[in-house]
């Protein structure tokens, strides 16, 4: 048996996986950055660095990676999955809402520092060719790092946070013209270079196509037919295959599988299914963009840092001012605020990850040397190790700065973004539709889910913005926005899974308002003992409704009817909660969790909504949320 497994694969392999699951948390545990993580772990357990003393000490060879190559093959799926998500993140409103700053400022930024890096390289002597590639992936920057360390100061949604995340998603854009003119100068061979690019471009224009013809055609019903199973593994299996998939065909075409995935994401953003494919591609992704990383780390030789540290750190401070003023530039000439160019800049000025993709596919088509190329990583891995210090350094500008005018930045700032603030709706059924037609009668962004698949392809026929996902996993919870939202309402009939849901919904924001469908008084108690802000029991408001009907008919005055309804109402309520936690103190648990907050007046509105709904026999119809 031990004869046929290939000792040195699976031995690379766990030093990679021991590296996510010890090494990253340590250092999260530090405050830093897992990619800086990996890159360092790839740096030092790699060929390059311990594993260079395997001929004196035998005993490393077991925790360091003896060959790079055992391994790269899945660290490039980590480029695919991170490109599927960024294409799964993009839609035309949102591209269109952030033209000025995408396309505009970003464009610009990406196109100006690519020339200049291109000329400063050039006159160093490489040729036009060479100077271009390495120019245009030095002006990219770090997504995964830029976003995580904006994510861990809260600066997401602050001006800085989103003049970032606008060019560095032009950025991304950009990656895919760069890894085709890359793929089409190692492809050169003979006749003239511009019937090769058109021809080149021609067969990339004929593949995107048929991948978008193929998507249109298969995506929507294949998805629906996985999601009427209600299985999450056939489900999982589903996405991997489009991934893969549209990333071989892509392949197959003479084009990168990572426009492949890119164009596969784009096709799924505008479907019923985006957030959970999301949430199902997230930990893939991560995992296998740490792998990417490490290997990364792997090529990188830290005894080049040592034999010329001086030209090195040059070349690092160069790049980095020399970006970043650009950026400053750009942002001042947008009428950007100082703060915010000044912020966007330190942060953006450093290298990106994508640079390692392109020069890595450039060095393996012979366009750039060893030397060269592994120069180039060199530099731009110091430039990243850096982000976190000049986050610091940004961070210190804010404060300095904080009390001074803002202008646009303020503007951006108080601008809440599509997943600020906004409601969740569990379940969209009779009773979720007309919630969420309440909420769009009062200006109120929300998010509606629901688990049917045949359900939630009828509502979008219909026009109506509803999302295919289990409402009772944690991850399509954070891909709903639920860690922004300001309520959650759940509208499904199933007790148990009304249950599962709010116990999810509670150990991930103890602090957010849950409005909740109980089937009768004694599931309205054990809601509330669970946390539930307010639970609206069906044959309660049937009884207050019927009642209010028969003293109107019998002449008492509408006002006084309505005001006493409500005063019965508010006593139930209390009378329910206060059972429910003297239950609770009498089995010797908590009364009900502290961070669940009172009930605010839109809070009330939510409740009085699925109240009516109670009372005109609209819960007892369809409106279990899609097949829970």
């Amino acid at each position: 048996m031990t004869a046929s497994i290939n000792i040195p694969v699976y031995s690379d392999a766990l030093v990679v996986l021991g590296t996510a699951g010890v090494v990253v948390p340590l250092v999260r545990y530090l405050g830093l950055n897992p990619v800086l993580g990996y890159l360092g772990a790839g740096a030092l357990l790699g060929p390059l660095g311990l594993g260079s003393f395997i001929t004196q000490i035998p005993a490393l060879y077991w925790v360091t990676v003896v060959d790079a190559e055992n391994v790269r093959g899945i660290a490039d799926l980590g480029v695919v999955f991170l490109l599927f998500l960024i294409g799964l993140e993009l839609s035309f409103d949102r591209l269109l809402s952030m033209r000025r700053l995408v396309f505009g400022l970003g464009g610009l930024q990406f196109v100006i520092s690519a020339l200049a890096l291109s000329g400063v390289i050039a006159a160093t002597g490489p040729a036009p060719a060479t100077a271009l590639i390495l120019g245009s992936c030095l002006a990219l920057s770090s997504t995964a790092v830029v976003l995580e360390v904006l994510s861990q100061r809260g600066a997401l949604m602050t001006g800085t946070g989103r003049v970032s995340f606008s060019i560095l998603l032009a950025q991304d854009l950009a990656v895919i013209p760069i890894l085709m003119f890359i793929s089409l100068l190692g492809s050169h061979a003979e006749g003239s270079l511009a019937s090769s690019v058109g021809h080149a471009f021609l067969n990339a224009a004929t593949a995107v196509g048929v991948i978008v013809l193929i998507g249109r055609a298969v995506l929507r019903p294949l998805f629906r037919i996985v999601g009427a199973v209600q299985s999450p593994e056939l489900l999982t299996a589903a996405t991997l295959f489009v991934i893969i998939g549209t990333g071989v065909l892509a392949a197959v075409a003479g084009l990168s599988m990572a426009l492949g995935a890119f164009v596969a994401g784009l096709l799924l953003a505008e479907t019923e299914y985006r957030k959970a494919v999301e949430a199902i591609v997230e930990p893939f992704k991560g995992l296998l963009l740490g792998i990417f990383f490490f290997t990364v780390g792997m090529d990188l030789d830290v005894r080049d840092v040592a034999r010329d540290p001086l030209a090195i750190m040059a070349v690092v401070i160069g790049l980095i001012a020399l970006k970043a003023i650009i950026i400053i530039l750009l942002a001042r000439a947008f009428r950007l605020p100082w703060r915010v160019a000044l912020e966007t800049g330190l942060l953006l000025g450093p290298g990106g990850e994508f640079a390692f993709v392109a020069i890595g596919l450039a060095e393996a088509l012979g366009l750039l040397s060893h030397e060269l190329a592994s120069f180039v990583e060199v530099v731009t891995s110091l430039t990243m190790m850096l982000i976190p210090a000049l986050s610091l350094l940004a961070e210190r500008l804010d404060r300095k700065w904080g009390d001074r005018p803002r202008g646009l930045s303020q503007t951006l700032e108080t601008r809440p973004g599509p997943r600020s603030g906004h409601a969740i709706v569990v379940g969209h059924g009779r009773v979720g539709k007309v919630v969420t037609a309440f909420l769009r009668e009062h200006g109120l962004p929300y998010v509606a889910t629901d688990r049917d698949a045949n359900a939630v392809t009828e509502d979008r026929a219909s026009g109506l913005d509803v999302f295919f996902g289990d409402a009772r996993q944690a991850a399509f919870l954070r891909a709903c926005g639920l860690m922004e939202a300001s309520a959650i309402i759940v509208t499904i009939g199933s007790r148990t899974t009304v249950d599962a849901v709010v116990l999810r919904v509670r150990e991930l924001r103890p602090d957010i308002q849950i409005v909740a469908r109980a089937r009768d008084t004694e599931h309205a108690r054990h809601l509330y003992s669970i946390g539930v802000t307010d639970a609206v029991p069906e044959t309660v408001e049937a009884s207050l409704q019927i009642s209010e009907a028969a003293l109107v008919g019998l002449g008492i005055p509408a006002g006084h009817v309505i005001a006493s309804v409500h005063e019965k109402r508010d006593r139930f309520r209390a009378e329910l909660q206060r059972a429910a936690n003297d239950a609770a103190q009498a089995a010797g648990a908590e009364p009900a969790p502290e961070g669940a907050p009172r009930t605010s007046p839109g809070g009330r509105l939510l409740a009085s909504v699925l109240r009516r709904l109670a009372s005109a026999g609209v819960i007892s119809g369809r409106s279990t949320g899609g097949g829970f």
